[in-house]
């Protein structure tokens, strides 16, 4: 058990938790989730001892080992990948690094043989001879080739980094496993393997992450960072977020019966148990909601932005045709060859690659901004167009206002005004005197949000999205995936978010070097079919 008492942060003038009294249990996986700057990274720290509270305690039962994954990937340059993975069992290093430095000594004596048996009982006891393996295993289902295992950190692609750092939070079977973003810089085969481990996992995990899919896979709790308390709420994240939804609009509900809403609230739960009782999600597999207390949900204070996509006109029988498509990178190999695709009314199509740049270069070529090597393409007589890059750095170089940042696309006189510029920016969270800070010295997530702003107000009827998660929180994430649910248009897009994949697209297509593959089915039997794989191998 992991207890948490009294807990109290402050940064100056500025309270993050207060008074904040927790039990973590094992065998549960716990999902921290709260706003941008709730704290949510910062709890992690504190838990795990790299940061003090301002008050309180952290008692870890004894004996008990905590892993973490670790963000600092130069504190490891000098050491081998595999040292690097075994480091993450501390005990068991120092054990192996005091051995060793016995066995080198030129007079090794008695005493250094008694020390050394010791050592050799408490190494066996660790199954300290299987580190090696247990180590090369754990890389190869992360993804890290052979060739790599004997490299020095320093030498190993950025990229993969955060891949061995993740194996050496999960070696040696750590009793808490504390994991921030772990899906970060993870391909979908990785993160479904980083899924199955975690459902298999004994003992207790607590992570941030902004994947929805893989927090309502693998989380049993969730840890809601919200009025500056921290509590904690059985269920996955969907659960969290649709009572929380609920609760919400019964506290709004006046004239609504108390039973009545009780009445409600069961019913809610009965229907998510049913539902998850035909997954193989934790909470099912724990049965945690058939003992679900109805006072566990509360609403949050959380603010979901406005993203609702409108089109000035519905498109004709003509959308787009993509002919024989081709683009090569810097270094001359081909991003993706010979793409041919019709795309027809209502298609939400998702683009898939293992080169990121691939999508990239295919949007910009759709829009006009790169040409292609080779191919063509047309777009309908009734088409418009409306596209979000991934990379947004070149609309943010004016130093203006976010009114006058948003004026620049509005269509009408009347969305010129700042009254109504003010009122579509307080629905896209930038609310008071938000609505005047500069465009220059906004964070990742608020570029994104003005993006989104600049994408609705286009009321396109073909939208194009690169990467439009990137930066954003939960509850944005949760907005931009029902807005493009909901959206009466034709979508291409690209996103690693796994939900927004999944509860959007009505089509994939992945691209590659050596072709293309193009199907209608969801994306979850998209990428878990066997016969599909091997089709995706190919393409590469």
């Amino acid at each position: 058990m992991l207890t948490v008492s009294n807990l109290s942060l402050q940064f100056g003038k500025r309270t993050l938790f207060d008074d904040v009294n927790l039990k973590f249990f094992n065998g549960n996986c716990y999902g921290v989730i709260g706003a941008n700057g709730a704290g949510k990274s910062t709890f992690l720290k504190i838990l795990s001892g790299d940061l003090d509270a301002t008050k309180g305690r952290i008692d870890l039962e004894p004996g008990k080992r905590m892993a973490v994954l670790r963000q600092e990937h130069s504190l490891f340059d000098s050491h081998p990948v595999l040292e690097t993975v075994i480091m993450g069992h501390k005990r068991m290093y120092e054990i192996m690094k005091e051995k060793d430095a016995l066995y080198m000594k030129p007079d090794f004596s008695d005493a250094d043989g008694m020390r050394a048996s010791e050592l050799e009982g408490e190494f066996a006891d660790m199954e300290g001879w299987n580190a090696e393996t247990d180590a090369a295993s754990l890389l190869s289902n992360l993804g890290i080739k052979e060739e790599f295992h004997y490299m020095n950190m320093v030498d190993v692609p950025a990229e993969l980094k955060v891949r061995i750092l993740l194996a050496q939070a999960l070696f040696g079977n750590p009793d808490v496993l504390v994991l921030d973003e772990p899906t970060n810089d993870l391909d979908g085969q990785t993160i479904k393997w980083l899924e199955d481990f975690l459902l298999d996992y004994k003992n207790m995990v607590i992570i941030v992450s902004h994947d929805r899919h893989f927090l309502d896979t693998v989380v049993t709790h969730i840890c809601d960072i919200d009025y500056n308390k921290i509590q904690l709420f059985t269920g996955n994240y969907s659960f969290w977020y649709q009572s929380s939804q609920l609760a919400a609009r019964q506290r709004s509900d006046k004239n609504k019966k108390a039973e009545d809403k009780k009445k409600e609230l069961q019913e809610f739960i009965a229907r998510f148990s049913a539902n998850a009782s035909k997954s193989k999600q934790a909470t099912s597999r724990r049965k945690l909601l058939d003992k679900l207390d109805i006072d566990e949900i509360q609403p949050s204070s959380r603010r979901y932005p406005g993203i609702i996509f409108s089109q000035d006109r519905e498109a004709g029988n003509q959308v787009l045709n993509i002919n024989g498509l081709s683009v090569r990178g810097e270094d001359g190999n081909f991003l993706f060859k010979d793409l041919n695709l019709v795309v027809n009314q209502k298609d939400k199509i998702a683009f898939v690659s293992r080169n990121s740049n691939a999508i990239t270069a295919l949007f910009e070529v759709l829009n006009e901004n790169m040409k292609p090597d080779s191919g063509s393409f047309t777009y309908g007589t009734t088409i418009t167009t409306a596209y979000m890059p991934s990379d947004n750095s070149s609309f943010f170089q004016d130093k203006i206002t976010l009114v006058d940042w948003l004026r620049q696309y509005a269509k009408t006189d009347e969305e010129r005004e700042e009254v109504n510029l003010r009122g579509f920016l307080g629905r896209m969270l930038f609310s008071g005197e938000d609505a005047l800070k500069s465009s220059t010295v906004l964070s990742g997530g608020e570029k994104v949000r003005c993006m989104l702003s600049r994408l609705i107000m286009a009321r396109a009827n073909v939208i194009m999205l690169d990467e439009p998660t990137n930066h954003l929180d939960l509850e944005s994430i949760t907005a931009l995936n029902n807005g493009m649910r909901d959206f009466e248009g034709q979508i291409l897009f690209s996103s690693y978010d796994f939900e927004l994949v999944n509860t959007v697209s009505t089509r994939i297509v992945e691209i590659g070097p050596k072709g293309f593959i193009d199907k209608w089915m969801p994306y979850e039997e998209f990428v878990s079919d066997p016969k599909i794989q091997e089709l995706r191998d190919s393409l590469y």
